[in-house]
């Protein structure tokens, strides 16, 4: 029933094709006539469902991530393991550790079923571990969970920054791809406010992990109602339902011209062709290093130690962790939702530039609390803001701008398998910082650091501002034409 509907579709759309054209201003954007007159940009609305239906993927991502924070203490009494801080460690970074799993099968997954179908196939293990950490008797259990949901996590943000880019008029793409971001920031948030009555309630941290099962389930389910993405139908040579897709996005007008640019750079080539050779030289080399690059900065600039770190300082100078994390939650949720209003407007570049360059003023600010020279309520106001201002100029940029510019200078022939190789790359060194942190702050003090964070935000403000280029307004397709030269 389906392919006899979008035959159909195709049938009309080819029977109305004489009304269309595409053609280029004078700076290489596309203009869309119809008739000979400029038709503008098609609505959002069209396309916003899709999108927040995938966000919830990175709602999850963001839940997981803070679900054991106000909970680990009560799980590890109840499952017999009180006091073991290696055991309680491996609760904590089993997730990483099948999220860089997850990750790595990401691209293959996104491009061998589509965008839609990874999608649920990272809410399954995302269910089956969530319950299987709700109804543990053990530490093994809760570890299996882990590791499952972890799994489910590596998918997630690959596949949602795929998804988005792809589904997305370009006027509109960067406060969709910020409005993922600010899901995680809900997730996190929506964890630490559930795990509340964790230390008062015995067993409630179960309920934690029940209730991640629901959204989990609400993404699978309404996955199977959203749009698939029209460059994968279209690079599996799908061409009719491709067409169908961007009637359902974008409106009949736009069809003609967004398959126009499609066929500029994908071609209709199969992504299975491509082999992991390709993606590490010659000329795809650029991007997938910006994007490696981009990624690994973004974990070297020390942003998840300092959110780790964050209760234990603001803990020091008597503030309850719970006020800590509320505080900090309150500025990643303002500093994206910034970035939502200005990404499209003053672009991922200059964003990325300013977000970095904060970065290194407030670890400067820390610096200075951790030096004998500050002292008393001094060090408190340097320490405690400059923390915030750090958490709130990385939500500003350094956040949600490298996964949605991945997705955006990546070819669509090695978008998905690239985007996995730079993930794997995030979670790698995420993992290291995260591993390392407190050793190093034991071994060369908190002072020496942050001064090295602050030097890799500086090495990455210098790396943009060589490397990245901008852009904002501009489809996929003119973008990939762009950087990539011809063979």
């Amino acid at each position: 029933m389906r392919g006899r509907q979008h035959d159909a579709f195709s049938t009309y759309k080819r029977g109305q094709a004489r009304d269309y054209s595409n053609v280029y201003d004078e700076d290489g954007s596309s203009v869309r006539l119809v008739n000979g007159k400029d038709i503008g940009n098609p609505s959002w609305r069209r396309s916003l469902p899709h999108m927040l239906i995938a966000a919830i993927s990175s709602f999850l991502f963001g839940y997981h991530l803070g679900v054991v924070n106000e909970t680990l203490e009560s799980i590890s009494v109840d499952l017999g393991f009180s006091g073991n801080t290696l055991a309680e460690g491996l609760v904590v970074s089993t997730c990483l550790g099948g999220a860089f799993v997850g990750s790595l099968f990401s691209g293959w997954l996104a491009d061998g079923v589509g965008r839609r179908r990874a999608f649920q196939l990272c809410a399954l293990p995302m269910i089956i571990g969530s319950s299987v950490s709700a109804t543990t008797k053990g530490l093994w259990g809760m570890l299996l969970g882990r590791l499952l949901v972890g799994a489910g996590m590596g998918i997630g943000p690959a596949v949602v920054a795929l998804y988005v880019a792809e589904i997305s008029p370009a006027f509109i793409r960067g406060r969709y791809s910020c409005f993922t971001q600010i899901a995680t920031c809900l997730g996190i948030m929506g964890a630490l406010f559930i795990g509340l009555p964790a230390k008062e309630r015995g067993g409630w941290w179960r309920v934690c992990f029940w209730v991640s099962a629901v959204p989990a389930a609400t993404l699978a389910v309404l996955m199977e109602f959203c749009a698939e993405s029209p460059h994968w139908l279209f690079k599996k040579g799908r061409g009719t339902e491709a067409e169908a897709e961007l009637e359902r996005l974008l409106g009949g007008l736009y069809v003609k011209s967004a398959m126009a640019e499609l066929s500029k750079s994908d071609r209709g080539e199969e992504s299975d062709s491509v082999k992991f050779s390709e993606l590490l030289y010659g000329r795809h080399f650029k991007v997938v290093f910006m994007g490696s690059t981009l990624f690994a900065l973004q974990q070297l600039s020390g942003i998840n130690a300092v959110f780790y770190f964050s209760s234990t300082v603001f803990k020091s100078f008597g503030v309850p962790s719970e006020s800590a994390n509320i505080c900090v939650g309150i500025a990643n949720f303002l500093g994206s939702v910034i970035a939502m209003i200005l990404m499209d407007k003053l672009g991922r570049k200059v964003l990325l530039l300013g977000s970095f360059s904060g970065m290194v003023v407030s670890l400067i600010l820390q610096v200075i609390a951790a030096n004998s020279l500050a002292s008393g309520s001094g060090a408190l106001y340097l320490s405690v803001g400059g923390m915030l201002l750090f958490v709130f100029m990385f939500s500003l940029g350094a956040g949600p701008v490298p996964s949605l510019l991945l997705s955006e200078i990546f070819p669509g022939r090695i978008r998905a398998k690239a985007m996995a190789i730079c993930m794997a790359v995030h979670w790698v060194i995420n993992f290291f910082v995260g591993l390392l942190f407190l050793r190093l702050l034991e071994q060369i003090g908190a002072q020496f650091l942050y001064s090295v964070f602050a030097t890799f935000c500086f090495v990455a403000v210098i790396f943009v501002k060589r490397n990245v280029v901008e852009t904002k307004g501009k489809t996929l397709q003119e973008i990939e034409i762009a950087l990539i030269p011809p063979e």
